[in-house]
């Protein structure tokens, strides 16, 4: 027998150690594709090595085919590395990310020139999925120096974060939430796992996303925690007021850079846009129809909420298409895993709410379908710049219900689409198989033949640590399931009756609710037992008019319940 237990033991190591390998690999292959250049740039780009960037960070570059640099690192790249505090706004899928990329590892000292493993840059980001896309880019761009780039987000165990900051890391990327938890000390007295007091180096990534989530409180507070002498960058992709304030507050004379960016907020031209009208209860179909299209890749549908894209993305799954689903609802576990998924092509359809719509960058999205009309110009714009990143082309659809046409109108107006009355459309519209090249046979359901994705089953769901914990830090899990209140109080049973006799203390009495009219049936030992009337008067009562009873020869009353009605009250049945 232990010879067995320990062949079972040694199989799920390897199996752990297999899975562990085979995710690392996943993982080092999307870094490289993630930073791929997709799409040609001007050939008078300045390159990387032409701005001023480390021979390090322009060697690891071009190991995954970057050589030059896109409008906002053009113009953002030499002003920051002067260390300047900069203002970066340039429309969503430019390539901010290696913007301010580049100079942070070019102020950053690696482990063989003398880090001692103090953070010397953090960059905060409004979500965690985009804070992982972050720290992967940088992590890659500073492959060739052993930079340590580490991502701090919620959704996840403590624990592993904290031994990376024990080891010592070199650059954070983190979401508001998790940073301010490590940043102040677990107990009075004790030091916080996270020091920022050595930071050289701010960047608020998506700053006006993190104002929609309400994170700008944090923002502050993380703030006044870092040192007065250090660069700021913040860049996004609009400049509300209250960003605007947040800039002039914490930032030393900034210089403003604006790359392709109008008044109105504009879409990317590459991107061939559509709008229909569309019924509530045709909108699968038309959106099964539009899955089949000629030359569609990577596909994202956003919806208004967490139920619509769980039901949306379970439609579609019994229709045969690969698909998976990231909202709020979902742990951290299963966002990752359906990303991850969505990245290796093993679905091509990922259903999402507005958290997937800002910052994540995924190579090979050709179309992106608004299966509920966006709330505003903003949310248009980020939503469809999911496709059409880094001068690629792409589709997008918008459904337009009759009750979101004012709301439509407004979008258009403000961004100058010149298409306030989009047509009415049903899965049988010949516009609909002309305008985005569907085949003419195509059904509401995908053909077995072309099922030739592995689905969401195929990818690995990673442990990310996290247990449920009451509040005493008790595991929740290890506790036995009750049903209701009646449940809980069955489970508080009392000692046992030696174990009472032992102490020299009485049981204490079990209670339970009965129903009105409901004959209490009492036991012999507890007739008998000392006291039981002072505990009790209505049990006295009722055992001296049973024994009068039975001294009499009399029947006992018979008690029943009416023959309509649910619990009414008991009635007794006279002589």
């Amino acid at each position: 027998m232990k010879t067995e237990n320990t062949q079972n033991s040694d199989n799920s190591v390897n199996e752990t150690a297999s899975n562990i390998a085979t995710l690392a690999s996943e993982t080092a292959r999307i870094v490289e594709a993630e930073l791929t250049a997709r799409a040609p740039v001007r050939p008078d780009s300045p390159t990387f090595a032409d701005l001023g960037a480390r021979a390090e960070t322009v060697a690891a570059l071009e190991a995954v085919g970057i050589t030059r640099a896109f409008a906002i690192q053009e113009y953002a790249v030499p002003i920051a590395l002067r260390g300047a505090d900069l203002i970066g706004q340039a429309p969503t899928g430019t390539g901010k990310t290696l913007g301010f990329g580049v100079p942070i590892l070019q102020r950053v000292v690696d482990p063989a020139e003398g880090a001692d493993g103090s953070p010397q840059a953090l960059v905060v980001v409004p979500t965690r999925e985009l804070g992982l896309q972050v720290a992967r880019d940088l992590q890659a761009a500073g492959r060739t120096r052993g930079v340590r780039v580490l991502p701090v987000y919620g959704g996840v165990a403590y624990e592993p974060q904290v031994e990376a900051l024990q080891r010592g890391v070199e650059v954070i990327v983190g979401t508001p939430g998790r940073l301010l938890d490590l940043a102040r000390p677990a107990r009075r007295g004790a030091q916080p796992h996270l020091r920022l007091d050595r930071v050289r180096t701010l960047v608020l990534d998506e700053a006006d996303r993190m104002l929609d989530l309400g994170f700008l409180e944090d923002v502050e507070k993380i703030l006044a925690m870092l040192p007065e002498d250090r660069q700021t960058m913040l860049f996004s992709a609009t400049m509300p007021d209250p960003i605007v304030a947040l800039a002039r507050r914490f930032l030393r004379q900034p210089v403003t850079v604006h790359a392709r960016h109008s008044a109105a907020t504009d879409p990317s031209p590459q991107t061939l846009q559509h709008v229909y009208r569309t019924h509530p209860l045709n909108k699968l179909e038309v959106l099964a129809r539009i899955l089949q299209a000629d030359g569609r890749g990577l596909t994202m549908i956003f919806t208004r909420t967490k139920r619509a894209a769980d039901r949306v993305s379970e439609d579609l799954d019994f229709r045969g298409f690969a698909v998976g689903a990231v909202h709020g609802d979902l742990g951290q576990g299963a966002r990752e895993r359906a990303l991850r998924a969505f990245r290796n092509g093993k679905v091509d359809v990922l259903v999402a709410t507005d958290v997937a719509a800002r910052g994540l960058d995924v190579s090979g999205v050709t179309h992106v379908i608004n299966y509920d009309c966006p709330e505003d110009p903003d949310t248009y714009t980020h939503r469809i710049g999911r496709t059409g990143r880094a001068g690629a082309t792409g589709v997008a659809v918008t459904f337009v219900d009759w009750e979101d046409m004012p709301r439509w109108r407004i979008i258009d107006k403000t961004l100058g689409l010149d298409m306030p009355e989009p047509p009415e459309t049903y899965h049988t519209s010949l516009h609909l198989f002309t305008d985005l090249v569907i085949a003419d046979g195509a059904t509401g359901t995908l053909p077995t033949a072309e099922r030739t994705r592995a689905g969401l089953g195929a990818e690995v769901e990673e442990n990310v640590g996290l247990r449920r914990r009451g509040r005493t830090g008790e595991d929740r899990s290890a506790r036995p399931r009750s049903r209701g209140a009646a449940g809980r109080r069955s489970e508080a049973a009392a000692p046992p009756a030696d174990e009472a006799e032992a102490t020299g203390e009485e049981a204490p009495r079990s209670r339970r609710r009965r129903r009105i009219g409901e004959v209490v049936t009492v036991s012999a030992a507890e007739l008998t037992a000392p006291g039981a009337a002072e505990r009790s008067p209505a049990l006295a009562e009722t055992t001296s008019d049973e024994a009068q009873s039975a001294s009499d020869g009399a029947k006992p009353t018979r008690r029943r319940r009416r023959g309509r009605g649910g619990r009414g009250r008991a009635t007794t049945a006279g002589a």
